[in-house]
């Protein structure tokens, strides 16, 4: 684990440097993802069984009226037929929701594929609607037609999307009607992602320190969700950064290069 007292308060440390001009070593980038990955776990885990109380409370009452369908003098098979399959519907629902998340977190270590943000974005898009859910937030994706390709490892790059989602709904609770949008595009040279919130900004004194470890305005937070996913996106040779978004609100974006060929 890192230390959080070995950090000055620039967020610079001797040995393990975020802001350094050197590439990051794969091991830090390991330590920081697991650390706010553990965070971002037991936010989900909440919301998992948040959303599972829905099949599971649907299986219980078909499974009762099966029971009671069977128990009669003359028992309505074809019903109970009906609704068996209800049951299985929910279970099967259940079940690949619980398979989408362990995809997520199941991945292989270090492995560098070539991918469209389309694709990877697709695949995360039911666990950050869960997440807005769960907190009255409307999450509005555009994405642009046949991105190109480049060349990621995945689950990092879903760990970034992750963080910048679940900010920008936390962020957004100012609003009366929270709003989360996420926008994809490409001008041929890299693929631009880009998460916008509508809450109230983030103020002036804040801007310069909000990519440092350990630097968080949540109460509980670790501060290493920014840390990281800066980390996560210079070794993949893009950049992030965040602007004001037109209305209102803040737009976080992270740029990575198209893969050659």
């Amino acid at each position: 684990m890192l230390d959080p007292a070995s950090y000055n308060r620039k967020g610079r440390d001797s040995s393990l440097s975020l802001m350094s001009d050197s590439p990051p070593s794969a091991q830090l980038i390991e330590q920081l993802l697991n650390i706010a990955r553990a965070s971002a776990l037991e936010e989900m885990a909440s919301g998992i069984a948040h959303e599972l109380n829905q099949p599971l409370g649907a299986i219980a009452t078909f499974s009762q009226a099966g029971e009671r369908m069977l128990s009669r003098p003359e028992p309505m098979v074809a019903g109970a037929v009906e609704v068996l399959q209800q049951i299985n519907q929910a279970a099967m629902g259940a079940g690949e929701g619980l398979r989408r998340i362990r995809r997520l977190f199941n991945q292989d270590q270090g492995e560098r594929v070539l991918r469209r943000l389309s694709e990877v974005l697709g695949e995360l898009e039911p666990v950050l609607e869960l997440l807005a859910g769960r907190s009255g937030t409307r999450l509005v994706v555009t994405q642009t037609a046949n991105l190109p390709q480049v060349s990621i490892d995945q689950r990092q790059i879903q760990h970034v999307l992750f963080v910048l989602v679940q900010n920008a709904i936390e962020a957004s609770r100012s609003s009366a009607s929270p709003l989360v949008r996420i926008e994809t595009s490409s001008d041929g040279y890299t693929v631009q992602t880009a998460v916008i919130d509508n809450g109230s900004g983030i103020p002036a004194a804040l801007r310069s320190e909000i990519f440092h470890p350990f630097f968080t305005t949540k109460t509980g937070g670790t501060g290493l969700g920014l840390a990281s996913s800066r980390t996560v996106i210079e070794s993949h040779q893009g950049t992030i950064g965040f602007d004001d978004a037109a209305g209102g609100g803040t737009r976080f974006w992270f740029r990575l290069p198209v893969a050659n060929g």
